[in-house]
């Protein structure tokens, strides 16, 4: 019961701040509305300030609603190194392969300082989560930053469509919030830590899902990254050794399969995942 009063309340208040964000930055964005604006897959224009939205939204439920540091700090790194690639990022490089490659031959992507920023931030976030739990070792301190460093890029490789990416988090914070934590003992407020970090960044999703769908904004670098971190750090607050070596077992899968497969087109070509993808949008 206190992790589900954890999560919910979390949410509301992540709901309640992103939906107050948003309408803030777009009634006064920072360095004017063109400074934010992207031509979408349809070629319609929409605002990118829905991203620093969400990450206001989700980093405020989650410092609220006792997640801890580690979570808070995971957000607003990975909303801070996105919004370095909305702004000043370039398209001539993308996928780790291809900002790799552009490393190799001197030049320094805005996309390589996100890699490597969201490794650092990661590193840290978890070993602020394990601080708190006590009794991990050093290699899950590891893991688990790449675990989180992982989950933000996935989040952000679903960001091609209306609504798939705050989808994804809304389904992923729920199951998280819900599911049987196992938390170090002694660990401060246990299960609720995670819960709350879980249901914040569900709740930031669900303020904001209504327009994302309706094509008018999307999370850009700066939502989708934050989103992804904030889901990977109440992963390692609701796991143990185990759970956080199969996500990044997947996490790393999925990273490598997407520099060959397309998810949009396996998505469109499975008839129950087509279906849920475009449910709601316009």
């Amino acid at each position: 019961m206190r992790t589900l009063v954890a999560a919910v309340a979390a949410g509301a208040a992540s709901a309640t701040v992103s939906v107050i964000a948003s309408r803030a930055l777009i009634a006064h964005p920072p360095g004017g509305a063109a400074t934010w604006n992207r031509t979408n897959h349809a070629g319609r224009t929409v605002t990118l300030l829905e991203g620093p939205a969400y990450a206001a939204g989700a980093a405020c439920g989650a410092a609220v609603l006792g997640a801890g540091p580690g979570p808070v700090l995971a957000t607003a790194a990975a909303a801070g190194l996105g919004a370095l690639d909305d702004l000043v990022g370039s398209t001539s490089s993308k996928g780790f392969k291809g900002h790799l490659s552009a490393l190799s031959r001197g030049e320094v992507t805005t996309g390589a300082v996100k890699i490597v920023g969201l490794g650092g931030s990661g590193l840290l976030a978890a070993a602020l989560v394990d601080r708190r739990r006590g009794g991990v070792g050093v290699v899950d301190t590891l893991v688990g930053g790449a675990v989180v460093a992982g989950a933000a890029n996935f989040v952000n490789l679903l960001d091609l469509r209306p609504g798939r990416a705050l989808k994804a988090t809304l389904a992923l914070g729920v199951l998280l919030a819900s599911a049987p934590g196992s938390e170090a003992a002694g660990a401060p407020r246990g299960a609720s830590a995670g819960a709350a970090a879980a249901g914040a960044a569900a709740g930031a999703a669900v303020g904001l899902l209504r327009a994302d769908l309706a094509g008018e904004s999307m999370l850009g670098d700066t939502g989708a990254n934050a989103a992804g971190a904030l889901l990977g750090t109440a992963l390692l607050q609701r796991t143990g050794r185990r759970g956080r070596v199969a996500a990044l077992v997947v996490l790393a899968g999925l990273t490598l399969a997407s520099e060959k497969v397309s998810f949009t087109r396996v998505i469109e070509s499975t008839p129950v995942l087509r279906e849920l993808d475009a449910l709601g949008r316009r």
